[in-house]
């Protein structure tokens, strides 16, 4: 009973590291994206990773043919819509890093275009996890796309001028 026992755990184990061996990489990525710290430097969005991680390894078992990868994803999306919540309500202040790609949207757009935009979950679906209407989500995604793409440029470099070719 016990070898048995230890077979399950070790196997068990084996799969959960071979997991997060293939998927740890895009979801720090989609992490650092939703906090917008700076990718050396993601101290929140790796807490976010570590605590979605342990989330879905004590489910393990219990996942039964469902995506790892889309039950991480969830459980970091909906970590980080709780945190975002406490941060906009004044619980916690943490600012993006100014060099972030998505530094100039709320969080809840983050959330939006990281689910949307970068791991391409269905508006419907990604409705469903956050519990709001597709018709919003479409909305807050469209004017988040919106920010990013009018963002404001830098000065416009400085015109030179041609010399003039002697004849």
């Amino acid at each position: 009973m016990r070898e048995r026992h230890a077979y399950r755990a070790a196997r068990r184990a084996r799969e959960f590291e071979a997991f997060v061996a293939g998927a740890a990489g895009r979801l720090l990525h989609a992490a650092t994206l939703l906090t917008a710290e700076d990718p050396g430097d993601n101290p929140r969005a790796r807490r976010l990773l570590t605590l979605s991680l342990a989330h879905t390894y004590a489910r393990w078992d219990g996942l039964r043919g469902e995506d790892p990868y889309d039950r991480t994803r969830q459980e970091l999306a909906t970590r980080f819509a709780r945190g975002a919540w406490h941060q906009h309500g004044g619980l916690v202040r943490s600012r993006p890093h100014p060099a972030s790609p998505l530094a100039a949207l709320t969080p809840q757009e983050r959330l939006i275009v990281v689910l949307r935009l970068y791991e391409g979950v269905a508006e419907e679906q990604a409705a469903a996890l956050l519990g709001l209407s597709p018709e919003r989500v479409r909305a807050i995604c469209h004017r988040a796309t919106t920010t990013l793409l009018r963002r404001p440029r830098g000065p416009a470099p400085a015109v030179r001028t041609a010399k003039a070719v002697p004849s």
